[in-house]
């Protein structure tokens, strides 16, 4: 039996299949988003030079931009140079760990470069949405000076870069290597040497992001807490000595942080789609594999219009404006999903109707995330108004309200979640529902991972909007420190406004995705360990049980059991890994903060200038010192249970046939001797419910770090007593604490629940 029909077997199909979509035009897809991608790059391309064009503003307005530039590049210099050493480590380690299993050494290399083409890939496009948004701030601040709709656009075109860059290098990628490992000739078998890619970019969006959270929040708490509790100057104010730091984590965190982890998005999303459009080859030929590479270009597309839509005038909000571009671009993915699905997954059989449907499952739950990100994190809700009131009785009150506001948010995204999983479980069964020969699991996991594909289908001005936040919040630090005209300063409050709406609403989808994500490559992971056996079984001459597969994890037993439980633990330690991070180094720049007020009475007289650049290298220095050991964490444990628990026994014999304990269906055989699954089931239940604790932990952190903020700037309107009054003291206590929560270990998480599904899925065969 060739591999079409083992996989065949493997998906529960009775060979032949009918349905199958045929056609060998999938090559004329792949060059035409492949194309797309290009064309997206050299659109970047243009953007940059654009914004590099544009007036730099006065030569106060300089200084200040180019001590951030000058310490986020440093900083970012110093990053990737550690991530480089411990990919190539990694490297190493996968190349040994694919050649002494089963698959042999050119499998092991494809893995390898693969990963390699990830973590360089998710380096440039976390370095290249930072390098334009340094640049971008200084522009939009110079721009604000004359209208708030050319300072609008620029803000946002320069937050584009990321997003066009990061889209249009996971396309690229991907693509490009689909093309070299031979996808066209072996479309069953190339996708399965792809994992390495998405594995490649999760590593490097786990160090990025939490290195740049970790920086970003150090800063930002020292420079409150000694800034605005005890000295009682206001924010960005030129004489807090870690307002640049400040600045600079601003860029560090939410522009490379957030572009390294969208990207690790879209290849992990991408990697695990076409490993499941390679089980259901038979329906849709290379077309189904390719499909999600496709929507990656209609992504592109898209989000182009809708930024080069967006514009404002003087007296409207900034957010309607973008919402209108958010809108366009929907509605633009949504036209182009269609067109995808009924041209290449279609079929005498199928029925593409509702695997659209699926798509639209995708787009109205990034919605509804959206929307629910919205209602805990802005000040016209109760959440956010419920924790400002609570600031009236102090400290202790606000941290309270704050906190179970936070373990109430995960309620609503945890029902949405479950809707779109269940629908589009649903419609993937519908679509295909006259196929013969495929299993009703396959179909559905098929709808979810469309769903996915919607879900992300906007990804690109996502970003955008996202990197819009901390272009903003810097312009409008420049604009304070370089003493502009309150009327300019009155333009950039609205536009930072604006941002940080953006900046929470981008993280609820950014989780979102995530969780949806993280659903499919744990299905990609449950295929990659059955493909492993039936070609272990095969290669040893043995016999595969007729529709045997591996969808059955057995909580009940032993190993699974205490896999799962080490999956919530890895959660919560890192959690706590990540959060000690940010109070340690925290508590450096506070103490040299109030050394500096100590040594130099003239800075708070505003006769000299206080030294930006010590504290920006003692936050550097603890930021990459601290982000080490939380990310080793989680590469290693998944490792150690697979490679502990394969040593136990997950099977018992009968008289003359070996089952799975707890299971109904035969295991494999090799000559008679049984494979032993309890390190791929140990690792499957620490997937899952390590993923499970994962979003909803970065729910609560996530949204009750942005209640927590916002409740502050409710105070600071005017609410309460307003600024300097005893609320106002509590509401910046409760920011302090949420800070780490939104900007640290809450989006670290996203990270790492996707983080733990690629590398299982890379490391499977070690399991098995």
């Amino acid at each position: 039996m060739g591999f079409a029909g083992r996989l065949a077997v493997l998906i529960g199909a009775q060979v032949p299949v009918t349905g199958y979509a045929g056609g060998d035009d999938g090559g004329i897809w792949l060059w035409m988003a492949l194309i797309v991608g290009v064309l997206a790059l050299v659109a970047a391309f243009m953007l940059i030079r654009a914004v590099n064009k544009a007036d730099t503003g006065t030569p106060e307005m300089r200084v200040i931009s180019d001590a951030i530039r000058e310490g986020a590049e440093a900083f970012l210099r110093r990053q990737y140079k550690t991530i480089g050493i411990i990919a190539l480590l990694l490297a190493v380690a996968l190349f040994v760990g694919y050649s002494v299993s089963a698959r042999t050494a050119p499998i092991a290399l494809k893995v390898v470069i693969s990963f390699l083409v990830g973590a360089i890939c998710s380096g440039i496009a976390g370095y290249t949405g930072m390098y334009c948004s340094i640049r971008a701030n200084i522009r939009t601040a110079s721009a604000a000076r004359s209208s708030l709709n050319g300072a609008l656009q620029m803000a946002l075109r320069g937050g584009a870069v990321t997003g066009l860059v990061v889209v249009a290098l996971s396309l690229i990628g991907v693509g490009t290597l689909f093309l070299f490992f031979g996808g066209l000739q072996h479309p069953q078998t190339v996708p399965y040497q792809l994992v390495g890619f998405g594995f490649g970019a999760s590593l490097v969006a786990l160090f990025a992001q939490l290195g740049g959270g970790i920086y970003t929040k150090a800063a930002d708490v020292g420079a409150d807490l000694v800034g605005k509790v005890e000295a009682g100057i206001p924010e960005d104010d030129p004489r807090n000595p870690a307002v640049i730091a400040d600045l600079v984590g601003d860029n560090v965190g939410d522009c490379a942080g957030r572009g390294a982890d969208i990207f690790e998005s879209t290849a992990a999303e991408n990697v695990g789609a076409m490993i499941l459009g390679a089980a259901l080859y038979p329906v849709f030929g290379v077309k189904g594999i390719l499909f999600p590479l496709v929507m990656l270009a209609v992504n592109l597309i898209a989000s182009l219009v809708g930024v080069f839509v967006v514009r404002t005038t003087e007296t409207e909000d900034p957010m309607h404006a973008m919402n209108r571009g958010f809108y366009v671009t929907s509605g633009l993915a949504l036209i182009g999903f269609a067109a995808a699905v009924y041209g290449m997954l279609n079929g005498p059989l199928v029925h593409p109707g509702w695997l659209f449907g699926c798509g639209i499952v995708g787009l109205v739950t990034s919605f509804l995330f959206v929307w629910i990100t919205e209602y805990y994190t802005e000040s016209r809700y109760e959440p956010v108004r419920s924790i400002a009131h609570a600031s009236l009785t102090g400290p202790a009150t606000n941290i309270i309200s704050g906190l179970a506001v936070g373990m109430e948010t995960p309620a609503m995204p945890v029902i949405a979640i479950s809707a779109a999983l269940l629908l589009s479980y649903y419609f993937g069964v519908q679509g295909l529902h006259d196929v013969v020969g495929i299993s009703d699991y396959a179909k559905g996991i098929y709808g979810t991972a469309l769903a996915t594909i919607g879900m992300l289908s906007c990804a690109a001005y996502i970003l955008a909007m996202d990197t819009f936040g901390p272009i903003t919040d810097n312009a409008g630090g420049i604009i304070e420190m370089s003493n502009q005209a309150d009327a300019i300063r009155a333009r950039t409050d609205k536009l930072d406004s604006a941002g940080n709406t953006t900046k929470a609403l981008t993280k609820g989808y950014a989780v979102g995705s995530a969780s949806l994500a993280a659903f499919l490559l744990f299905s990609a992971y449950l295929e990659e360990v059955r493909a492993i056996v039936a070609h272990k079984v095969n290669l040893a001459g043995g016999y595969m049980p007729p529709g045997w597969n591996f969808t059955n994890v057995n909580l009940a037993q032993v190993p699974v059991f205490v896999g799962a439980m080490l999956g919530a633990m890895l959660v919560f330690l890192f959690s706590s890994m990540a959060i000690k991070a940010v109070g340690r180094s925290a508590q450096k720049v506070v103490q040299d903060v109030r050394d500096q007020f100590r040594e130099n009475p003239g800075i708070m007289a505003g006769t000299s200038k206080p030294d930006y650049g010590r504290c920006v290298h003692i936050v550097t220095g603890a930021a990459l010192k601290e982000m080490v050991l939380p990310g080793a964490l989680v590469v290693c444990l998944p490792v150690a249970v697979g490679l502990i628990f394969r040593n136990f026994s997950s099977t018992y014999q009968t008289a003359s046939t070996t089952y799975a304990a707890g299971t109904i269906l035969p295991v494999p055989a090799i000559a008679g001797v049984p494979v032993n699954l309890a390190g791929a089931e140990s690792v499957a239940g620490l997937l899952m419910v390590g993923t499970i604790a994962g979003v909803l932990m970065a729910m609560l952190m996530n949204n009750g770090g942005g209640a927590w903020d916002n409740a502050k700037k409710y105070v600071e309107s005017g609410q309460h007593g307003g600024k300097k009054s005893e609320a106002h003291k509590a509401s910046v206590v409760g920011d302090t604490v949420g800070d780490p929560f939104k900007d640290t270990a809450g989006p670290s998480l996203h990270v790492l629940i996707k983080l733990l599904a690629t590398i299982t899925l890379v490391l499977a065969p070690l399991f098995v």
